[in-house]
Order: C-alpha cells, then sequence, then structure tokens
C-alpha cells in the first residue's frame, strides 16, 4: 500500500476515465476540468510511474500494452471503491435518526416501534432520545419530534397533535375524588420544568382553582408519571404520555376535562434539505399510531 504514496490519485482517476471513455474531452466533461488539465494529470502519472500508459498520436490517446493492463486493474478497483461508497450511502439511507424527548420516546413512541419495523423492515431506527434542540441543518437527524408552538427558526414544522391537559392519578386516589374541590384533600405531583400550569385546567373546567396538598416535585415528566401510579397524588397529564396507563388501568383521568395547553407536538425536518421517502413514511406511519391512539384514549377520559 505505500507504493500508492508516490501517485497522486486525481491523477489515476483521469488515466482510468481517458482509458475508460477513451478521449480527453470525455474525460474531462466526467472529471469536470479541462481537457489540458486532464492531459497534465495523466502526464504526470506517467512520469510518477515510470512508464508511458499511452501513444500520443494523431487521432488522441492510444493505450501501450502497459498501459491496458494498467488501465483493467486501474478500473477493476475504482469499481471496487464505488461500491464501498455506495455501502455507506445505503447505509445512510436506511437509517433514520428521529431527535425525540426522552419521555415521548419511552412512554409512547417505543412500545410502538415494532410495527414500524414490520412495515419498513430495510429502515434502521436510531433514536436520539434528548431534551435539546437539534440543529437539523448541521446534524444527521432526519426529523424532530418537538413539544412546542411550531415556531423553530429553519424548521419545517407540521402539527401531529395539540396538547391537552388533564388531571390522572391512580384508581385508589380517583375513588376519593367525588368532586374536582376534593382535589384540596390530595398531593399535587409536580414536573418543575413543565410548560403548563394547573390555572388552565381549573378554568377550562370552569372552577376555582384549589390549593393541593405538598407532593413530590420531579424535573423529568417520566418519574412524575410513576409517582402518579405509585399513588403518590395527582398529576397534571397529557395524552400520549399518559395514554397507556390509562388503557391499561393503572391511571385514572377523574374528572373528563381537558384544557387546551397552546402547546403541540410537532414534526420537524430542516427547511434547507430535501425531504426522504423514509422520513415521509415515518411521517404517515406516526400520524396512523397516533390516531389509534387517540381512538383508544377518548374511551377512558370521559366524565365520571
Amino acid at each position: 500500500m505505500a507504493m500508492l504514496n508516490r501517485v497522486h490519485l486525481n491523477g489515476l482517476r483521469a488515466v482510468e476515465t481517458v482509458a475508460r471513455l477513451g478521449s480527453l474531452s470525455a474525460a474531462a466533461s466526467e472529471l469536470n476540468v479541462s481537457a489540458s488539465a486532464v492531459s497534465q494529470q495523466v502526464k504526470r502519472t506517467e512520469e510518477q510511474l515510470g512508464q508511458a500508459l499511452f501513444e500520443r498520436t494523431a487521432s488522441g490517446l492510444v493505450l501501450t500494452e502497459f498501459g491496458a493492463v494498467f488501465a483493467a486493474r486501474l478500473g477493476a478497483g475504482f469499481r471496487e471503491l464505488a461500491q464501498a461508497i455506495a455501502l455507506a450511502d445505503k447505509a445512510s439511507q436506511c437509517t433514520l435518526v428521529v431527535s425525540v424527548a426522552p419521555a415521548f420516546a419511552s412512554k409512547w413512541l417505543l412500545p410502538r416501534l415494532s410495527r414500524h419495523f414490520a412495515r419498513h423492515p430495510d429502515v434502521l431506527l436510531r433514536i436520539d432520545a434528548s431534551v435539546r434542540i437539534a440543529d437539523l441543518d448541521r446534524s444527521d437527524i432526519d426529523i424532530a419530534i418537538r413539544l412546542g408552538d411550531g415556531k423553530w427558526p429553519g424548521g419545517r414544522a407540521e402539527l401531529l397533535l395539540a396538547q391537552e391537559v388533564f388531571p390522572v392519578c391512580a384508581p385508589v386516589i380517583a375513588n376519593k375524588l367525588k368532586s374536582i374541590e376534593d382535589l384540596a384533600l390530595t398531593c399535587a405531583i409536580t414536573d418543575e420544568r413543565s410548560m403548563i400550569t394547573w390555572e388552565s385546567w381549573f378554568e377550562a373546567a370552569g372552577v376555582k382553582p384549589v390549593t393541593f396538598l405538598k407532593g413530590a416535585r420531579f424535573t423529568d415528566p417520566m418519574l412524575c408519571l410513576e409517582s402518579a401510579i405509585a399513588g403518590h397524588g395527582v398529576m397534571l397529564g397529557w395524552q400520549l404520555l399518559a395514554a397507556d396507563a390509562l388503557a391499561d388501568g393503572r391511571l385514572v383521568a377523574p374528572f373528563g376535562v381537558r384544557a387546551k395547553s397552546g402547546l403541540g407536538y410537532w414534526l420537524v425536518t430542516s427547511a434547507a434539505k430535501t425531504e426522504s421517502r423514509k422520513v415521509r413514511d415515518f411521517k404517515i406511519w406516526i400520524r396512523e399510531e397516533t390516531a389509534a391512539t387517540m381512538a383508544q384514549f377518548g374511551s377512558h377520559t370521559s366524565a365520571n
């Protein structure tokens, strides 16, 4: 391999292209350089090899006997290189990188991924679970699922689901809640980083806010949800976070009142990049899954 260091790769490309296409002008067109530049690269390569590869004739360049053998080996080598690059391209084309918050990934997306695998077996999903806002223009992330108002500079955002908020708690606590005022007898489970508050829900319910007993405080919505399931109190949840726990009875939505939060889950892609087939397929799949979840969700949040 050390012998390759004495010969410039651009020169070898020029030799292979001239030999394959049969002329300097055709090679120049493929390599996007001038014919004189190709001629100089061929000549430099011959000097580096110490062998003539072409005979200069009135009708153009003709391969020497050595040049014909050399060009054949060179062509095979460049075909191998092209196949190696194609492998990388295929891997990139078949990997879908999704940026999503850990709570969304863990509590809703992950349990449903097997259906995406079944529908698109050639697509490898890589989940970038982070609360940071990824730079979609300068990273390998294909699509982000973000919670907010849909306004992100440089992003192309499509609403997946408007977020509604409502109280959820374990059945043992729900059994004690005969009215909204009874919330004053329970502990509030608080997500300290949440963008939503109880005030909007009390307003939607048409009652004055109550003062909860002091309860657990967390900096992660997943921990809040697990605390509510464990019966530690009442938390302010939303559809996709609480859907599965409501469906299997671990949680109850005791009052059937949902309040608009002004936020939503959005599918965000780079406005500077062309949307690929794998991204379009993912959007179709996740919209179907969201619709199925919401159809099931409605039967578990009706008023008592």
